[in-house]
């Protein structure tokens, strides 16, 4: 399977972690299962944010809310790996839900990006990302 992003938006995405090379930059992806229109940084609010990262529940509810309405769908969400390669840590692991979600995971310096897909609790899958 695969996963379509327009090229601008995943530069921005890497923008943003290059820009951040001491702590995990993290948000939420909206559109499609196949597609990804749209994406808005979150507040990590991660105990140790050079490690982890944690999605603010307040931008997380507010996106679902506004999902239930008429706004975009959540199908998932991207964060990095300041000092790693994109692949999902046993932490990401951990906090996976095998909710079919779409994960960015955005390398080291922003040099990389890798989508993920978590398939069952603890388990992903590599989606391949094509630029639009």
């Amino acid at each position: 399977m695969s996963v379509t992003i327009s090229s601008e938006l995943l530069q921005r995405l890497l923008a943003e972690a290059d820009a951040s090379p001491g702590a995990e930059v993290c948000g939420l992806l909206f559109g499609t299962a196949g597609r990804i229109d749209a994406a808005e940084a979150c507040a990590n609010v991660a105990m140790d944010p050079a490690r982890a990262f944690e999605i603010d529940p307040k931008a997380l509810f507010a996106a679902h809310r506004q999902a239930r309405g008429v706004g975009p769908a959540v199908i998932g969400h991207y964060h990095s790996h300041p000092s790693g390669i994109p692949v999902p840590s046993s932490r990401d692991a951990a906090q996976s839900m095998g909710d079919d979600a779409v994960w960015v995971i955005l390398g080291g310096g922003g040099a990389a990006a890798r989508a993920w897909r978590s398939v069952e609790m603890g388990t992903f899958v590599e989606e391949a990302i094509e630029r639009t």
